[in-house]
């Protein structure tokens, strides 16, 4: 697939088929995101690949994140119903991959730098499995960027969870994307200021 194919036919695909996905495919993608652009080849990535009974580690996450941003502690009936809820919502997709960062802290590395390669390599990770057909949508949310959520995975103190990258073959054709024009978006800028 070109590359401005890619970029311009790539929709977030949430509705996969419960079908597993071959280690190869996990593997170039995980590979592409590695190939971001990182400020001071600092590569603050960190993946989980979860898959199988995997997935009830971030279904377990999820519940002590929400109970933390309540600041509650759920009885334990109440924790076996939130868990079963979130049980749900992780078998979405036969494989999700947790993308966190581990910021590297030296007074030259600005942490904002650190976030913004994740995010880029996220990005790559989504155009590449597009390219090898799988479906794949980037979910967050407050609970991603809770610091129990950075916790749970084992990230240090200033590491944060950046997304789940949710991914499997689409159960169907995602539809037409729409964008505004860059033109909408642009300020051309081509002498100096008065």
């Amino acid at each position: 697939m070109e590359l401005s194919e890619a970029i311009r036919t790539r929709r977030s695909v949430g509705a996969v088929k419960d079908e597993s996905v071959p280690r190869e495919l996990i593997e170039r993608i995980l590979e592409a995101g590695t190939w971001a652009p990182t400020h001071r080849k600092t590569q603050p990535w960190r993946f989980f690949v979860l898959q199988g009974e995997g997935r009830s580690r971030l279904a377990s996450a999820l519940v002590d994140t929400e109970a933390a941003e309540k600041g509650t502690s759920p009885s334990a009936e109440e924790r076996e119903e939130l868990l079963a809820s979130a049980q749900k919502k992780v078998s979405r997709a036969p494989v999700i991959i947790a993308v966190g960062c581990e910021p590297v802290d030296e007074p030259n590395i600005i942490p904002l730098e650190e976030t913004l390669s994740v995010a880029a390599a996220i990005q790559n990770m989504l155009l590449e499995a597009h390219a090898l057909g799988l479906g794949a949508v980037w979910r967050s949310g407050s609970s991603c960027y809770h610091p129990v959520m950075a916790e749970r995975f084992g990230l240090g103190a200033n590491g944060q969870m950046l997304g789940f990258v949710y991914l499997g073959y689409p159960a169907r054709e995602p539809g037409e994307g729409k964008r505004e024009s860059f033109e909408t978006k642009t300020a051309w800028i081509d002498g100096a200021e008065d």
